[in-house]
């Protein structure tokens, strides 16, 4: 967690020894490269998609849609949903009374019997694209949710004998989803029905809340020069009542236009978003499969959004219609460091503007001074705390029930400490990490008692959904000690006094030692690892915190043994144990093994449009799964910069191009023929930088203008350079004068596109 600060010798005579490359040297990135990659990544149906799993979807994190058949029907669903829409009555819990809502959908009805498809998502723009051909002829559509507004936009040009195809909205009911699966809770019911009005040109179905407030869906549609356009918008107001007003100014401005009119800010915001990174790996399967994921995030968060529920902005029927924080969503926002994407941040934007509601997470007697997260809650992070059978306490250490899994606030905390490592904004470490996390500690540092041993202990506590309590958890321990670590050194560079600094340190040193058996790490003291669970919960000091490393010699058979035992417990495992378990293996640098972890995913889990099922509709595994191959190209923890840590044998070339690392870098580099030939690295904030290459020695080292750079050998490959803010510094073997252009390497075989290819 902290890095060592050696002195940096003088290394300047080392490098003008070893030569330098031409003047003025700088890594080229052609446009060309994002269009070619994209291109490769666009998913195809020529075939009916018949679910969610199988179809396109469009998004800007507020309104969502996915596109499929319509059941039993001959028609075409284009769901409306949106991450703002919730109800509002927290007696009933955040899965029924605090539950995202579901708004609606519309059907396409052609005149003639579907006989076709042929549709291509284009992820440049982030537009669906393609014809539906029927027994009377044929329409050829476009579709965007368009970046700036709440507005779904559909041009359909109709051949001769589809003119009169038509579309038609269909409210949802406004009941918790999770109603299809579990009895609600003793006095719920369901919000009356939407009412349909008629306001000239467009229609709005109004949609009011027992709770007060409402959501409304306007649409209007335009017709000329042989094609209609559909406009459709969402709006949701709590407790007002703006709602219907709010959503009919939308969809009356934007039927003003075209749909070519709206295009351009539209397209401009996703191509400079993919513009801020780019990685290129001869698995073309998952180099596309990645490249969605990057789509789908964007489609699915923005840092001024909700932050992403188990099924983002695409609401379905589902078990879990809220936020879930006892890995979810911590999975859901990983992808955003490497990938050069903090726009997406919702997660530290959310803990930081409603830490009152953290504070009311927590039992009364112990509101004063901490703070915790329930398993769910909603966009507010309002749990309903007092609600039998809607919601999940966070419990209090010692008791059974509610059950006490109360580390969920410290992990989400670890994702902001992230963005402050790979940002170095001291904003987000002052007025977010530290004053949550500070609070977080507190609330262990209650039940905290020193045992005959002399070290410290926790009561029992709560392993998310092992289901069984165990005193000295290892979910709780290895949080505990990386926050209290987190604390003291945040305190320091701070600034800041702190009162409780002495206490955070003693803990530290004097936590209990993490339970372990056998078969590695167990659930808690007294609860081996004896059954078949989903989660990694209890191996969070291995990945993602860190605090037990490959790199340690005596915690290799620790870490090799737990991850074992775990993994190899089948019955129970889901894909995101796979993507914890490559992730495990990148540490390890075992690339092979990794990779084979990332391919049993998407052989066994991951569905045509890489979304992803387990009793419901879920979205974390997929983009976990990216940052796994992050985890594979990129590893930055500990305070030295890991370039191609874990690149399987297989992988003689790799691309990556202002990959963000923490201490506020941003990394470029080639590999080709199954070596490195070259390394750029860009200080935003003038941290120590510590690099460990892989390119074997004699190295040259210089700057952006060619010029050479003093460097240190601190041996085990690596090397400290001293970086200025703005500051760079290009590495490669001495005597080469590599290409630094950015270009997608060949891919190794064709697989066959996402969606549903004939």
């Amino acid at each position: 967690m902290t890095t060592s600060r050696l002195t940096l010798q003088d290394s300047g005579q080392e490098a003008r020894d070893s030569g330098q490359a031409p003047a003025g040297q700088a890594v080229a990135a052609d446009p060309a490269a994002w269009r070619k990659v994209l291109a490769d990544a666009d998913m195809v149906w020529q075939r009916m998609p018949g679910t969610w799993y199988e179809g396109p979807f469009l998004g800007n994190a507020l309104l969502g849609s996915a596109v499929y058949a319509e059941p039993g029907a001959n028609a075409v669903r284009f769901t409306v949903q949106h991450s703002e829409v919730q109800d509002h009555r927290p007696e009933f819990g955040a899965l029924f009374g605090l539950a995202r809502l579901p708004v609606g959908h519309f059907t396409l009805e052609p005149v003639g019997t579907i006989t076709a498809v042929d549709w291509r998502l284009g992820l440049h723009d982030a537009e669906l694209a393609g014809t539906l051909t029927t027994t009377a002829g044929t329409l050829a559509l476009r579709a965007m949710v368009h970046n700036d507004r709440s507005l779904l936009v559909v041009e359909a040009i109709p051949s001769p004998g589809e003119e009169e195809f038509r579309w038609v909205f269909h409210p949802a009911e406004a009941v918790s989803p999770r109603t299809a699966f579990i009895e609600p809770p003793e006095g719920y019911r369901a919000n009356p029905p939407a009412v349909v009005e008629r306001h000239g040109s467009a229609s709005v179905a109004v949609q009011r809340l027992l709770a007060g407030g409402g959501h409304a869906t306007a649409w209007s549609e335009t017709t000329g020069d042989g094609l209609r356009t559909l406009y459709a918008g969402i709006a949701h107001s709590f407790p007002g009542s703006s709602a219907r007003d709010d959503a009919l100014l939308s969809v009356v401005r934007a039927a003003g236009t075209c749909y070519d009119q709206l295009l351009p800010g539209h397209r401009a915001w996703w191509n400079a978003y993919y513009r801020k990174s780019f990685l290129s790996v001869p698995d073309a399967r998952l180099q596309s499969f990645y490249w969605i994921q990057l789509y789908k995030a964007a489609s699915a968060a923005r840092a001024d959004a909700p932050v992403m529920a188990t099924c983002g902005p695409w609401l379905e029927p589902t078990p879990w219609p809220a936020t879930w924080w006892n890995l979810n969503v911590q999975l859901e926002y990983w992808l955003i460091h490497g990938s050069n994407h903090l726009e997406l941040d919702a997660l530290t934007r959310t803990l930081s503007e409603y830490q009152s509601a953290l504070a009311d997470a927590v039992a009364e007697p112990y509101r004063s001074d901490s703070a915790g997260i329930a398993r769910t809650t909603d966009t507010r992070l309002d749990g309903g705390l007092d609600a039998a059978n809607g919601g999940y306490p966070m419990g209090v250490p010692g008791q059974d029930e509610p059950a006490p899994e109360v580390g969920n606030l410290t992990w989400a905390l670890h994702n902001a400490w992230l963005s402050y490592r790979h940002t170095m904004d001291e904003s987000i470490l002052r007025d977010t990490v530290f004053p949550l996390l500070r609070r977080a500690v507190n609330y262990y540092l209650h039940f905290l008692h020193r045992g005959s041993d002399g070290r410290l202990h926790l009561p029992a506590t709560s392993s998310p959904e092992y289901g069984v309590n165990a005193p000295d958890c290892n979910y709780d321990l290895q949080l505990l000690r990386w926050g209290c670590a987190t604390l003291a050194e945040s305190a320091e560079l701070l600034g800041i006094d702190d009162p409780l600094a002495p206490r955070w340190r003693e803990v530290f040193t004097d936590l209990a030692p993490y339970p372990v058996d056998g078969n590695g790490l167990m659930i808690g003291a007294g609860v081996p690892f004896d059954r078949s669970h989903r989660h990694y919960s209890h191996l969070l000091a291995i990945y993602p915190l860190y605090e037990l490393t490959w790199e340690d010699p005596e915690q290799r058979e620790l870490i090799e043994t737990s991850l074992a035992h775990w993994i190899g417990f089948e019955g129970a495992l889901q894909g995101y144990s796979f993507t914890g378990a490559a992730s495990v293996c990148a540490q390890m640098r075992r690339g092979d093994a990794a990779w084979g972890h990332l391919s049993e995913l998407l052989d066994r889990f991951v569905k045509p449009n890489t979304m992803y099922e387990e009793s419901g509709p879920v979205i974390e595994t997929p983009l976990s799964a990216a940052q796994s191959l992050h985890d594979m190209v990129c590893q930055s923890w500990g305070g030295v910069i890991r370039v191609l840590p874990a690149i399987p044998a297989a992988w003689q070339d790799v691309t990556v191009h202002d990959f963000r690392t923490q201490g506020a870098f941003l990394l470029s580099a080639s590999r080709r023929g199954g070596r490195t030939r070259w390394v750029r690295l860009h200080s935003e904030a003038g941290e120590p930088c510590t690099v460990e290459t892989g390119i074997a020695r004699p190295l040259t080292v210089v700057d952006g203008e060619g010029r050479p750079l003093p460097w240190a050998d601190l041996g085990d490959g690596r090397i400290r350079i001293p970086l200025a803010p703005g500051g760079e510094a290009l590495i490669h073997p001495e005597g080469e004068h590599p290409d630094l252009s950015v270009t997608p390497v060949e891919p190794d075989a064709r697989g066959p596109r996402w969606g549903l290819p004939a």
